[in-house]
């Protein structure tokens, strides 16, 4: 859903452009209180994971595919905060390097893929773990769900965005059912492959999904015939789980993916490209502004095998975001003051 410049006029372009970037202000402060010393080394490979994995287009209907938006897999994983900050650095690197998103529409985009889809998942998440029962499969179903929705509600987004400020004269009843239809599709993607991560991490290291903490459920004693919560205990102090494993492991994974998986990947145009040719979108798209990137298309420029090519631009776009994420990530968790508490994402009980 990475829209080009020229499907959003400039005036509705800037006032996105502003909303991202009080958002990315706002998630700033609100990332200081949800990374420590574990999860904030991780949130640079979560946004790397991203953008190796939204290489990945799969197919979803006759001639359209899908890729993943990631907002979704990324709050659960590091909060919602942070997971603005991965989808917004992915998009930066991805406008900058890859020429994959208008520059123009970077506020477009991350409003639409980062706000939007981070918001609409954790809250829904959120409600989700609430009422089911505590554990690994509610939770992963928890995920499936919100990462479902996310993706729809993403597409309404910029149907309204499209609706205020869009640069051809296409009925909007037609765009909205053409959008939704194609990206509830996606949204099933999405949620697969958001819930099958989100139960792997959970399987192997709990601590450090930041929706999953505070699952164990109280233990239960019977009192007079009734089951009541026995009182809490004062947790045995634990030396710190290192974390140098888990994040070596997902370097890996996304460093196959983005270098040879995604050799693999449907070349059919995704959701958004798709409606845009049928519905007459993309009449006025201007040339990207980075078209001349090396790296532009997902390709190394003057390397004339397409599988080294791609494997090499995977490779490259991986290792940047993930250098470019963790010294972020760094920074902001550098700058929480002592008086910051750690958000866990408990729920009370």
């Amino acid at each position: 859903m990475h829209v080009p410049d020229g499907f959003i006029n400039a005036p509705v372009s800037a006032v996105a452009g502003v909303v991202a970037a009080g958002a990315v202000a706002v998630s700033l402060r609100g990332a200081r209180r949800e990374l420590d010393e574990r999860t904030a080394p991780l949130a640079g490979l979560v946004a790397a994971f991203v953008f190796a994995v939204q290489m990945l287009n799969f197919p979803v209907a006759a001639g359209t595919s899908g890729h993943l938006l990631g907002g979704a897999l990324a709050a659960i994983l590091v909060g919602p905060c942070t997971g603005v900050l991965c989808i917004a650095v992915v998009l930066l690197m991805q406008g900058i390097l890859f020429a994959d998103g208008g520059l123009t529409a970077l506020g477009v985009n991350i409003s639409v893929m980062g706000v939007v889809t981070v918001v609409v998942a954790y809250t829904l998440f959120r409600g989700l773990v609430r009422v089911l029962p505590r554990g690994r499969r509610s939770t992963t179903a928890a995920a499936f769900v919100a990462a479902l929705v996310s993706v729809p509600a993403a597409a309404v987004a910029f149907t309204l965005l499209y609706a205020v400020g869009g640069t051809t004269d296409v009925p909007i009843g037609k765009v909205l059912t053409a959008m939704v239809g194609v990206h509830v599709l996606i949204g099933i993607g999405e949620a697969a492959i958001t819930a099958l991560t989100v139960g792997a991490v959970i399987a192997v290291r709990p601590d450090l999904v930041h929706g999953a903490r505070g699952l164990a459920a109280p233990l239960k004693l019977r009192v007079d015939g009734e089951l009541v919560d026995a009182p809490a205990a004062a947790p045995a102090p634990a030396a710190p789980r290192s974390t140098r494993k888990v994040w070596a492991t997902g370097l890996v994974a996304a460093l196959v993916l983005a270098g040879f998986v995604s050799f693999y990947a449907s070349a059919n145009p995704d959701g958004l490209e798709k409606v845009a040719a049928d519905k007459g979108i993309d009449e006025k798209v201007e040339e990207h502004g980075a078209a001349d990137s090396p790296l532009a298309d997902y390709g190394v420029k003057d390397v004339e095998n397409a599988r080294i090519s791609g494997g090499l631009a995977g490779v490259t776009g991986v290792g940047v975001t993930v250098a470019v994420g963790s010294g972020v990530f760094w920074a902001v968790r550098r700058r929480r003051t002592p008086e910051e508490p750690v958000t866990t994402g408990t729920r009370s009980h």
